[in-house]
């Protein structure tokens, strides 16, 4: 029962203002999930998110099968990070650090995720098989939105 680490990273030429503005609305994890996905969220949300704050979402992650998701905020620091933990959903463990900072010329948005596939050795496997590949596509998909949304850093 392996736990795994991906790393994520992006320049955006944005300011800080406008990157926590755009990360921190849960209202926009929509335009930043791969439609294939069939990422729908099922509570009402606010415009910004707090610790403590529950999301609850609908995803289709393999096959097309529907699944409830839930992650709680845990952890907020304005305009600098926030976690988010899976409570119910896909993974044994999911641990997901959102991390932004400014470097000349814009911002360096961060994403750590700590997962646990479940099913023991079968989650083992079957991340070796395709749920890493399915994460680092999904940061992929994010990262051509993201640029979509505030451009490309030069």
């Amino acid at each position: 029962m392996g736990v795994y680490t991906l790393k994520a990273s992006q320049k955006i030429p944005a300011s800080k203002e406008e990157v926590w503005d755009f990360i921190s609305s849960p209202k926009n994890l929509k335009e930043i999930t791969p439609d294939y996905m069939g990422f729908e969220i099922q509570t009402e949300l606010p415009e910004k998110m707090y610790p403590g704050m529950m999301i609850q979402y609908k995803v289709s992650p393999i096959l097309g099968i529907k699944m409830t998701w839930v992650t709680e905020i845990t952890h907020v620091e304005h305009e600098k990070f926030f976690v988010d933990e899976q409570r119910v959903g896909p993974y044994s463990m999911w641990h997901h650090q959102h991390h932004i900072q400014e470097i000349p010329g814009g911002i360096l948005m961060e994403d750590i995720i700590d997962y646990q596939p479940p099913m023991g050795l079968l989650g083992d496997i079957a991340n070796s098989l395709f749920i890493a590949r399915q994460l680092n596509e999904i940061f992929t998909y994010r990262k051509e939105a993201v640029e979509k949304r505030f451009g490309v850093f030069k």
